[in-house]
């Protein structure tokens, strides 16, 4: 991979730490994220046509970028379909759009894996009651009107999930 390609990704991964901060503190994920996250991720997938020798391997393959354009919309789609039903904000669901897009097609199980798995320890975390000791801490007040509302800030969750996708082939190499 590109030096172009691994600051686009280190920059993605800040921007998607943002979203999730950005939800988790006001319920929101602003446009101009998502949209600076697509254009980051159409400026990798730029960096890796460049490097790249077959360039209709890299475009259409299903670990290409042609894979990831279809996770990122299927994905969308999903968050769109949610979004109607009133499950999920509108912020999550175009955050849906770049997440496919960086976790890409091979993603999408383990991505969907994590994000279950992430998704029930955190209802079973939101019933456990806050320790007295930290209650007036700035997050846990935070965490507390979220119990409250019983309204989930799900762009953390899926974050979270997507990181931990992006960071599964790295985390294999160490385990080898």
């Amino acid at each position: 991979m590109s030096q172009m390609a691994v600051f686009i990704n280190s920059l993605s991964v800040l921007l998607f730490i943002y979203a999730a901060w950005t939800d988790f503190r006001t319920w929101k994920i602003p446009n101009t994220i998502v949209l600076a996250l697509v254009t980051l991720y159409a400026l990798r997938a730029v960096a890796v046509m460049l490097g790249s020798e077959g360039v209709g391997a890299a475009l259409f393959a299903s670990s290409g970028i042609g894979g990831d354009v279809g996770a990122g919309l299927l994905m969308f789609m999903l968050g769109v379909v949610l979004w109607v039903f009133r499950l999920f904000g509108a912020g999550d669901a175009k955050l849906f759009l770049p997440i496919g897009l960086f976790v890409g097609w091979h993603g999408m199980l383990p991505f969907s894996f994590l994000l279950l798995v992430l998704g029930i320890m955190t209802l079973l975390i939101l019933r456990l009651p806050v320790p007295l000791r930290v209650a007036h801490l700035a997050f846990f007040m935070r965490v507390e009107e979220i119990r409250a509302s019983r309204k989930i800030p799900y762009g953390v969750l899926m974050v979270f999930a997507a990181l931990l996708t992006l960071a599964l082939p790295i985390i294999q190499l160490q385990l080898r």
